[in-house]
């Protein structure tokens, strides 16, 4: 009964809004130092070791930890991060990077080009069980020649090789010996990290929270909000409560929030809404080891049985586009010729029938050789937007007379035990992109181990060809001609069936100022948000 009376009194509290922000003017509005940013994941990070970690919760919380040598600005163009300049040989094989002077790690160590190399020679190692290795297992060479100059030459000339030094740099002097003894998976540090980023690891509360501490002695001058607090809260309603009551600064709104919650007086005078296209896509992944999903056929009848515009309107109220391919349509290398699935539940029948699948009991489900058509679709907790998608389609399917289970499981308890193991028929998931348009690792026939990203186990020896070909061409032209084949191959295959493209909804305290949208989207500046002396809420 306590705990019940509890709960209730903390859903009563969460309903209360705030009261309404009033700005701060003049002097008083100056940038100043102080206060705390708090924002929620839907799960539990599972590494914070940016070379063992792979989900979404860890990456977020990465960023702020630790550098890479560039990173893109807010118009999506490369800079240098703890880069400060770099060079490309004629023949665009070598980069010379010139590393920055007087950064430190964490603990106080200097950073050299030492941990650049020790960086490179670790996501190479075949004992550090990583899913990022083969951007650098394309270099030839890799030399420190000074502390401050690190040289990196490629075998072949490859056009996603300035990109991927964004890749966080890991410290030489802490995993070493790690690496060394085969023990990095069991690093302290994957749950104390240490980084030369903008923040400092504070504490780790299992399942409650991460939090982190502006780093005084940042390169770049030290971040005006003092500390990022990650809350662990795996359900978005949940999260929108926390967001009114001001237990949350910052949250992506789903679309119901973003159309029909928070058009009211008192949310707009607390909160900022901001809208763009992401560069993420969601969609419905075959496991193609699976006898059923062999048959292209199946594939593409279940995507005619999916009416994309229906769950545009009735998953995103509008706030998205639907996807043809692994690219957003705003993009230079987005390829709007591919083949399209327009609805058509006649089409899907014929095609199952043609595949052997009839229903030859009248029940109204689909068998063949005495099996029904029946799959599962797995997807991740405190998602709604997932777990609504798949009702729409499980209705959908039922009515060309395939069976369909929907089973949603915890995040972590969903990558360890059904997608790194490939225990699942069909998943429900997403992939978030950038300018860069290399697909090698997400698709490349080579990339269906365990933990490797192509888990749906996709082979086709031209998408090989051609992404290998495309990471190879520099000229854009010709990078746009092998990647409009490789996306009409992946129309006519259907590995998955691409759903849409949503917009980010991101919604955030209007006590915090210095935010500016770009191409980027908002958060590219984080360091540089800060919130008037008179609007703080939270001593250090």
């Amino acid at each position: 009964m306590r705990f019940v009376l509890i709960a209730l009194l903390f859903l009563l509290s969460a309903c209360e809004q705030q009261q309404a922000v009033v700005p701060a003017e003049g002097e008083a509005a100056k940038p100043v130092h102080g206060d705390t940013f708090i924002e929620a994941s839907i799960g539990e990070p599972n590494n914070l070791l940016p070379v063992l970690s792979s989900d979404s919760a860890s990456s977020d919380i990465n960023r702020l930890v630790y550098n890479g040598l560039i990173r893109y600005d807010k118009n999506l163009q490369l800079e240098g991060e703890l880069a400060e300049s770099w060079e490309i040989s004629e023949d665009q094989l070598t980069i010379t990077f010139h590393l920055r002077k007087n950064v430190t790690w964490h603990d106080g160590a200097p950073f050299t080009s030492a941990d650049v190399l020790f960086t490179y020679q670790m996501y190479i190692n075949p004992d550090v069980p990583t899913s990022y290795a083969e951007d650098f297992l394309q270099v030839a060479r890799a030399e420190a020649p000074d502390p401050y100059t690190f040289r990196v030459t490629y075998k072949k000339p490859y056009a996603p090789a300035l990109e991927s030094w964004g890749t966080a740099i890991h410290p030489k002097h802490l995993l070493e010996n790690e690496v060394n003894s085969k023990t990095i998976t069991k690093s302290p540090l994957a749950r104390s990290p240490i980084g030369t980023g903008p923040y400092t690891f504070f504490k780790w509360d299992a399942g409650e929270k991460v939090e982190l501490l502006a780093n005084p002695d940042y390169f770049e001058g030290q971040p005006y909000i003092h500390r990022v607090v990650y809350r662990v809260i795996p359900d978005t309603s949940t999260q929108f409560l926390e967001l009114q009551s001001g237990g949350l600064d910052f949250m992506g709104l789903t679309p119901i929030q973003f159309k029909t919650q928070t058009d009211t007086p008192a949310f707009a005078g607390n909160f900022s809404k901001y809208r763009y296209l992401s560069f993420s896509y969601t969609y419905l992944g075959y496991n193609l080891t699976k006898p059923l999903f062999q048959d292209q056929r199946v594939r593409q009848a279940i995507t005619y049985a999916i009416n994309k515009q229906e769950l545009i309107d009735g998953v995103l109220l509008g706030l998205g586009q639907a996807a043809t391919g692994p690219y957003k349509p705003d993009t230079w290398v987005y390829n709007g010729k591919v083949k399209r699935y327009a609805f058509d539940p006649g089409k899907s029948r014929a095609l199952l029938a043609e595949a052997g699948w009839t229903d030859s009991d009248g029940d109204g489900i689909l068998d063949r050789g005495g099996d029904k058509l029946a799959f599962t679709i797995v997807t991740n907790q405190g998602n709604d937007l997932r777990s609504k998608t798949a009702e729409i389609i499980q209705r959908r399917l039922k009515e060309v007379g395939i069976v369909v289970e929907i089973r949603v499981v915890e995040w972590a308890t969903f990558l360890k035990e059904f997608i790194f193991t490939g225990n699942f028929d069909a998943t429900i998931l997403g992939w978030s992109g950038g300018p860069e348009p290399d697909q090698y690792n997400i698709w490349h026939s080579s990339k269906t181990a365990p933990r490797e990203l192509n888990f749906v186990k996709f082979k086709n020896q031209e998408v090989d060809d051609l992404l290998e070909k495309g990471r190879r061409t520099f000229d854009r032209a010709e990078r746009k001609q092998i990647y409009d084949r490789f996306q009409e191959i992946l129309a006519e295959e259907q590995p998955y069936t691409f759903l849409y493209v949503g917009e980010a909804l991101p919604a955030v305290a209007k006590r915090f100022r210095g935010i500016e949208p770009s191409p980027a989207g908002i958060t590219y500046n984080f360091i540089k948000w800060w919130v008037p002396k008179s609007e703080q809420k939270y001593a250090r």
